[in-house]
């Protein structure tokens, strides 16, 4: 009980194998656990925030907004979710004024990209932007998604978005002066792409979101016949008696 259950403390073990009929006492159960080379305090296990990310990754979705000023002085928003499980980063909109109903729009075409997909992800992770409302929840809730807003001035708490933000920015918009929106989706657009289907990760295996998959190992054995030749370095003569034989 205690392995399936790493939550679970000797004296919630000992209540549930009371539950099943069985009479021992606690201190039994205690020491059981402990011969099992088990804890038997229920704080064996690791309850912190990454350690929830680390363990629902793969249902796990972070969204945040952020801004890049043009040459001309004018700031657009952009907004992106990003998929702690496969890394792999959708950008959803830019606009001048990121207003409650456009992000909404935005969160339901998000949904409707997805398809059958978004049936795996049990977990939001949101800033506390006054942009992300209770309409834009709703989008979210309606499917079953549990929507997790983060403490006030905690950005670690949504690291995986604002690491993203860092690396568009140090490997795309921070090189380039941006002229308006039509180059901005056009850099944006671009940099997502290679980050999806290039950019390696070390959380991935040194492999980019889309290909996820671990290539074969090469081999030799189905195409090519290795062949052994004779050393043509060596310069010693042959024994006299190996040409007295008869070859054939």
């Amino acid at each position: 009980m205690a392995r399936e259950n790493p939550g679970w403390g000797y004296r919630r073990v000992h209540g549930e194998l009371l539950g099943l009929g069985h009479n021992v006492a606690a201190s039994t159960v205690w020491s059981i656990l402990k011969q099992a080379g088990i804890n038997p305090s229920p704080q064996r296990v690791d309850r912190s925030w990454a350690a929830f990310l680390k363990a629902q990754s793969s249902a796990i979705v972070a969204t945040d907004l952020f801004h890049i000023d043009t040459v001309f002085l004018r700031r657009w928003f952009v907004l992106f979710f990003i998929n702690h499980g496969t890394r792999r980063v959708h950008i959803a909109g830019i606009t001048r004024h990121p207003t409650s109903l456009w992000i909404t729009q935005q969160a339901r075409n998000y949904l409707m990209d997805l398809g059958d997909h978004a049936k795996s992800i049990k977990f939001l992770i949101r800033d506390r932007g006054a942009y992300f409302t209770d309409s834009f929840d709703a989008v979210f809730q309606a499917i079953g998604v549990h929507v997790l807003p983060t403490l006030p001035r905690v950005p670690r708490m949504n690291a995986i978005a604002e690491r993203w933000i860092g690396s568009c920015r140090r490997e795309a918009t921070d090189r380039i002066l941006i002229t308006g929106e039509r180059h901005l989706r056009l850099v944006i657009s671009e940099y997502a792409k290679h980050y999806n289907q290039h950019r390696p990760h070390r959380s991935l295996g040194q492999r980019p979101p889309d290909l996820l998959t671990k290539p074969e190992p090469p081999t030799t054995t189905h195409h090519h016949r290795q062949h052994s030749r004779p050393s043509t370095r060596s310069t010693r003569r042959p024994h006299p008696r190996i040409h007295a034989g008869r070859i054939g």
